[in-house]
């Protein structure tokens, strides 16, 4: 998207391989190196003016804040564009997140402009919980509690032009912090439309904390994620019962920062309707590590 745009583009990627490759044939300049390593993230930063600063639900988070602050204060950039999850406070849900809110301070520590970008659970996570499930034509087998359960969702797509729009914009509108929720949809109205695209006859088998942790370590999902989804999964399905819960609500900034109205649910799905194998006995299993943000 900003490459179309015309804004010169330089990709910081953790190894060479077909994705940077397809980053540098798209017209990006492609640095390798590590987050946790100061040395090449100042060598990334260097003769940038704007970051967009997207670290992995794995161990690392701070480490990581501090090392790219540092760097981007060296660097004398003008704008930082973090990606975070959409509760960000010390007494948040999920250990991830309470670190998310002491990374959002050491940010705001080191002068520069700061625009947190908060996330939720994206389409892109729905697909790789179930698509396992989907490869033995099981049930959707979730911690999730029943089918009124709702969870707050947003595509990536729609995340990434709300990145676009923060990172081009010539001023931020304040507040710093931007919310983004794309659809809030019932686990039933999940399940219903995942059936209704790939034809299939779809079922949800709720599953405890602990058959979920297990399973998801077993496919190769991270410690430091799959704690932070349990948390998660547990959040959401007890949310109904606390009323001092504020009810989660489609934010316009999509629209307003991203100049779209934002991708619905269904429509993700038809868009992944082959990779997910609609009228097939199977489809690849779930790749190692779970992608999330909240």
């Amino acid at each position: 998207m900003l490459l179309a745009r015309g804004v010169p583009i330089r990709a910081f990627v953790h190894k060479l391989d077909e994705r940077s490759d397809r980053l540098r044939g798209l017209g990006a300049e492609i640095v390798e190196g590590d987050f946790l390593d100061a040395a090449s993230v100042r060598r990334a930063v260097d003769g940038v003016s704007a970051i967009y600063f997207a670290y992995p639900v794995k161990d690392g988070l701070l480490d990581a804040t501090a090392i790219m602050a540092l760097a981007a204060r060296e660097a004398g950039i003008t704008r930082l564009v973090n990606l975070v999850m959409l509760r960000s406070s010390l007494d948040a849900p999920t250990p991830r997140m309470r670190q998310n809110y002491l990374s959002e301070q050491v940010f705001e520590w080191a002068g520069i402009e700061v625009a947190h970008l908060r996330a939720t659970v994206f389409y892109e996570n729905l697909r790789a919980l179930v698509r396992s499930n989907l490869s033995v034509n099981g049930p959707i087998r979730l911690p999730w509690g029943d089918e009124s359960t709702v969870i707050p969702l947003v595509s990536a797509e729609d995340v990434a032009r709300v990145g676009v729009g923060l990172l081009t914009k010539p001023s931020l509108p304040s507040p710093s912090s931007y919310p983004v929720i794309g659809a809030v949809l019932a686990l039933g109205d999940i399940i219903a439309t995942f059936g209704r695209v790939l034809e299939r006859d779809l079922r949800y088998e709720d599953i405890t904390d602990e058959e979920w942790r297990r399973e998801a370590l077993a496919r190769g999902s991270n410690q430091h994620a799959v704690e932070h989804l349990s948390q998660l999964w547990r959040f959401f399905r007890t949310a109904g019962l606390r009323p001092s819960v504020i009810e989660f609500q489609v934010t316009d900034t999509i629209e307003y920062l991203g100049g779209a109205k934002p991708k619905t649910f269904e429509a993700f799905v038809r868009e992944e309707r082959a990779a997910l194998g609609a009228n097939a006995p199977s489809v690849q299993g779930l790749s190692g590590g779970v992608r999330t943000t909240l």
